[in-house]
C-alpha cells in the first residue's frame, strides 16, 4: 500500500509512491481505461439507447465509474511527476514544503484508493449489499450485541458515503434485536462488506448481569449481494411459506410499525427473510423477494467457490460460521481480527464505525 508515516524521508515516500503506481498501471491500463470511456460513450449516444432504462442506467453507471477512474489515474500520473520538482524546491521554501506535504498525502490517500478497488473483481463485488445481523449464543446480552454491531455497521457504511435503508429489525425480549437487516447502496457496497461476514465475539462486563460478571457474546453477520436481473436466481412459488403480521421493530429508533410486514421462509434452503418498512404489504413482499433472491444467489456462491477451494485441496477459512473478530472491553480494551491479527485498542472507536483498517488488510491478505 501507498502509505506511510509522517517520519518517513520524503524521497522514501516518493519512491514508494512512484513504485505503488507503476504496479497499479500494470494491472489496470490507462489506455484501455479511456477505450471504454470512448466505447461507452458511443452506446450512450445510440438511437434508442434510453428505450431501455434499466439497461441504459447500468451502462451510465458504468461510465460514470470508468470515467472516474481514468480521471483519478490522470491526474495522479501528473501530480506524481510534480513531486520531485517540489522537492527540490521545497528546500529554500516553507510554503512549498508545505505543499509538498499536502501533495505526499493527497496523492498517498488516491493511490490507496486506487488500490483497494483492484481488490474486488467478484461478479458481485461493485454492487450494493444486503447486511443482516442476527443475535447469537449469549441471551439478552446477545441481543444487546447484535444492536451494537448493526450500529457499527450503518456507521461504517455512511462513512463511505453509502446510502443506508433499514429494511427490518425484530427487537429483543428485555433490550437490542433479534435481526436486522439493512441495505448498503454504492460502489463497491458488497465488496467491502463481504469482508465482515462472520460471527463477531464480545467480551464485557454485562450490564443484565446483577453480580456484574464478565460475559461472552456473539452476533453473526450475513452478507448478499443485490441482484436486479431476477433472471439470475429462480424460485418455485410452491417452495414458499409467506406470512404477514404486526411489525414490533426496535421501537421509532429503527422502523415505523405497520400491519403489513412480510416474512418469507424458503423451504428447501430454511432461509428466511422479512420486509416491515415498506409502506404496503404488497411492497414488503416485493422487497423480500429481492431478499430471498440475494441471499439464495449469495449461497450459491459460497458453495461453489467451496467446492473449487475442495478440489484444489484448500479449506475455505471464511464463511458465516467462522470468528472473524474479537471486541474486548474488560478487562482492558483491544479488538482483534483473527484473520489477519491486526489489533487496535480503542475499541470504542471501532464500534463507532471505524472498520477500513480491518477491512482493507483482510482484503489485501485475500486476494494474496
Amino acid at each position: 500500500m501507498a502509505t506511510s508515516t509522517s517520519d518517513t524521508p520524503i524521497p522514501q515516500r516518493i519512491a514508494a509512491i512512484r513504485a505503488s503506481y507503476d504496479r497499479l498501471r500494470d494491472s489496470t491500463d490507462p489506455d484501455a481505461l479511456g477505450a471504454s470511456v470512448e466505447q461507452l460513450e458511443a452506446q450512450m449516444q445510440a438511437p434508442g439507447f434510453w428505450d431501455d432504462s434499466g439497461a441504459a442506467a447500468k451502462v451510465s453507471a458504468e461510465h460514470a465509474r470508468t470515467t472516474r477512474k481514468l480521471k483519478t489515474f490522470t491526474e495522479l500520473s501528473s501530480d506524481i511527476e510534480d513531486l520531485d520538482g517540489l522537492l527540490e524546491l521545497s528546500a529554500e521554501d516553507d510554503e512549498l514544503a508545505d505543499e509538498l506535504t499536502e501533495q505526499l498525502a493527497s496523492v498517498e490517500s488516491r493511490l490507496s484508493e486506487l488500490e483497494e478497488e483492484r481488490l474486488f473483481s467478484g461478479p458481485y463485488d461493485s454492487g450494493d449489499a444486503l447486511v443482516t445481523v442476527n443475535a447469537g449464543a449469549g441471551g439478552t446480552d446477545a441481543q444487546d450485541w447484535a444492536e451494537m454491531v448493526l450500529r457499527m455497521m450503518m456507521r461504517w457504511a455512511e462513512s463511505r458515503k453509502f446510502k443506508v435503508e433499514l429494511l427490518e429489525a425484530s427487537a429483543g425480549e428485555e433490550a437490542g434485536i433479534k435481526s436486522a437487516t439493512f441495505r448498503a447502496e454504492g460502489e463497491n457496497a458488497y465488496g467491502l462488506f463481504n469482508a465482515e461476514q462472520g460471527v463477531h465475539r464480545l467480551v464485557r462486563i454485562s450490564p443484565f448481569d446483577a453480580q456484574s460478571r464478565r460475559q461472552t457474546a456473539f452476533a453473526g453477520v450475513e452478507v448478499a449481494p443485490v441482484i436486479e436481473d431476477t433472471g439470475d436466481v429462480e424460485i418455485d412459488t410452491d417452495d414458499l411459506q409467506v406470512d404477514t403480521y404486526r411489525a414490533s421493530g426496535a421501537g421509532g429508533q429503527h422502523v415505523n410499525k405497520t400491519d403489513s410486514a412480510v416474512r418469507i421462509t424458503h423451504r428447501p434452503t430454511g432461509i428466511v427473510v422479512q420486509c416491515q418498512n415498506e409502506r404496503s404489504q404488497s411492497a414488503n413482499k416485493e422487497t423480500a423477494m429481492k431478499m430471498l433472491r440475494a441471499k439464495i444467489l449469495e449461497r450459491q456462491e459460497r458453495e461453489r467457490q467451496e467446492e473449487i477451494a475442495k478440489e484444489k485441496g484448500e479449506t475455505l477459512d471464511v464463511n458465516f460460521g467462522s470468528q472473524i473478530r474479537s471486541y474486548v472491553l474488560h478487562p482492558y480494551t483491544m479488538v482483534k481480527d483473527h484473520r489477519t491479527d491486526r489489533e487496535m485498542g480503542d475499541a470504542q472507536r471501532v464500534l463507532d464505525g471505524d472498520l477500513d483498517g480491518f477491512v482493507r488488510e483482510y482484503l489485501l491478505k485475500a486476494a494474496g
